[in-house]
């Protein structure tokens, strides 16, 4: 960063502020070396203690190169074309040549909540890559502090200032972490611990000249490959565009989703770059927040936003995505089984406004209520466990079983829906439109109960749609048989005073729906996960039964990759 100053002398000096990489490759060392060798040991002193440093430079402009300079800057300003790039060439013109004047070491404290967010967000099996413009010694004093770097961890260190370099650096790192993993791999079978132990003890840093070399090349391909295999990794001295050149490996590499997160200008392209961008309002300038998806006041804030808002995020999505399936095809396959018994024929038993209603009343709201309130575990119980957000990355509520199981279920209860009655009324004379009601009215009871044996949280809001759904399916049926231009004119009416009907309505949820209970019993008692496990707890000792609350997880394995 330049700025150009007029003094009342009438000399105009150009003063330059950076990175201490940059700087002193501006600096005329040909000027008062003592002085750049104490600024160089004090840069060092500085960084060590976790302060962010910069270097400040000076020169002076004559007349000349100033009216110059004025006219290229005047000239590349206005450029439609290569705006950027002329910039920065007029600026590297008058940058060059300085003296240097002194550095400074500004203390930047963490936020309130940092080393045990980033430790939370570890433990839930999150890799945590950080990517910061400040000195390496700096970054790894942050590091440090804010629990992301530990005293056990082996740090893997890059700086490299040629192409070559580079990658006899990648390979002897790779090399030593197949090495590590081997022997991590063995105490970790013997010990048995967490997820993730085996790489917990590795931690890459790697600096932004060396990132230069490896991001233009077929480097990256190493790079991921070690980074995939250290739980941390810590970019310094890295440019805004590579902190997107990072993101962009991640997401080209993995089918993961990426999440950065930033409070300055630097940080809006990897925000933009990310799947998830989020900003963190605060003195340094709104630019972050305004290209973030999310914004917050700290960064604290992302643990609840992840593992709690997270995780409720994906458990509903995932069961309703299910449900959703399950409910619409298990009403469309009453119809084909209707079809097909009566040899493909044009005619129906249930009425075309039933067939409309059942999406748009009888089934909607309790799907929405469901789906907006249900919640599987207390926020407490998410943040006190993070190990709970591994459900998600190991796709246990949403995944092809789950499907396929869905559908099976879907197919025996509509058959139980559709032939319980039939056979019911085999010998009677009852028409179709009087069947069509009793299926409409079957199917909408068992959706509504299926669905109500899976929720968790109830609430007066879910009682009224679950069990309202049901009474407005009646008033709904009987107001459409009370039309006499419609078919099956008081049918509903007539059938409704003979017991089989209510025999039927009754026997069709139990006989559907004991299967799914049995099955889910058992899978509960003989399989449970983690989520079932802790919901028990809940419900049962508040974690008093475990040890003051210390319960084993399942793993968190690594995700795939491309």
């Amino acid at each position: 960063m330049s700025v150009v100053l007029g003094f009342p002398d009438k000399s105009v000096k150009v003063f330059v502020k950076g990175a201490d990489t940059t700087m002193f490759s501006v600096i005329d060392k040909s000027l008062n070396l003592n002085v750049i060798h104490a600024t160089e040991a004090h840069l060092h002193s500085y960084s060590s203690v976790g302060l962010r440093t910069l270097v400040v430079g000076m020169r002076e402009l004559n007349s000349s190169e100033l009216e110059q300079w004025q006219s290229s800057y005047e000239t590349a300003s206005t450029a439609l074309i290569g705006r950027a790039a002329l910039l920065r060439k007029v600026a590297s013109n008058v940058e060059n040549s300085l003296i240097i004047l002194g550095a400074s070491g500004i203390e930047d404290k963490l936020q309130k909540g940092v080393p045990e967010a980033v430790e939370s967000l570890r433990v839930a099996g999150i890799k945590v890559w950080v990517l910061t413009g400040d000195k390496q010694e700096t970054a790894i004093s942050i590091g440090y502090s804010s629990r992301l770097l530990t005293s056990k961890m082996t740090q893997i260190v890059i700086n490299s200032n040629s192409k070559e370099s580079c990658k006899k650096s990648l390979e002897d790192a790779l090399i030593m972490s197949k090495k590590f993993m081997t022997v991590s791999g063995a105490v970790h079978n013997n010990t048995e611990g967490n997820s993730g132990a085996g790489a917990s003890s590795l931690a890459l840093v790697i600096d932004g000249t060396s990132l230069f070399y490896i991001l233009e090349t077929e480097l990256d391909d190493q790079l991921f490959q070690l980074a995939s295999k250290c739980s941390v990794v810590l970019c310094c001295r890295v440019a805004p565009l590579q902190k997107a050149g990072i993101v962009n490996l991640v997401k080209n590499k993995t089918d993961d989703m990426t999440l950065a997160i930033g409070d300055g200008a630097n940080d809006v392209s990897m925000i933009q770059m990310a799947d998830v961008g989020v900003g963190i309002s605060g003195q340094e300038g709104r630019q972050a927040v305004m290209a973030s998806d999310f914004s917050m006041g700290q960064f604290r804030f992302l643990v609840p936003l992840l593992l709690v808002h997270g995780h409720w995020n994906y458990q509903r999505m995932g069961y309703m995505i299910l449900y959703n399936f399950y409910r619409n095809a298990v009403f469309v396959l009453v119809l084909f089984w209707y079809t097909l018994f009566t040899g493909f024929t044009l005619t129906t038993a249930i009425t075309e406004w039933s067939s409309v209603l059942y999406s748009v009343i009888y089934t909607s709201f309790p799907t929405i209520f469901v789906g907006i309130l249900d919640k599987d575990l207390s926020r407490m119980t998410l943040l006190r466990y993070p190990q709970l957000y591994g459900s998600g990355q190991r796709g246990e509520s949403y995944n092809a079983k789950l499907f396929w199981i869905t559908m099976a279920d879907t197919l025996w209860q509509s058959v139980a829906a559709f032939f319980l009655p039939l056979f019911v009324y085999w010998h009677s004379t009852i028409d179709a439109s009087s069947l069509g009601d009793l299926w409409t009215l079957a199917v909408v009871i068992l959706v509504n109960i299926h669905l109500a044996m899976d929720v968790i949280r109830w609430t007066w809001i879910t009682h009224a749609a679950v069990w309202g759904s049901i009474v407005a399916t009646f008033i709904c049926v009987l107001v459409i048989d009370a039309i006499p231009v419609l078919p099956g004119y008081w049918a509903i009416v007539h059938l409704a005073q003979t017991g089989l009907f209510w025999l039927c309505l009754l026997g069709i949820p139990i006989g559907a729906l004991i299967p799914r209970f049995v099955v889910k019993i058992f899978v509960q008692y003989c399989g449970a996960d983690d989520i079932q496990i802790a919901r028990e707890a809940e419900k049962f000792g508040g974690f008093r039964e475990f040890g003051g609350g210390e319960i084993e997880m399942n793993p968190i394995f690594d995700p795939p990759r491309r």
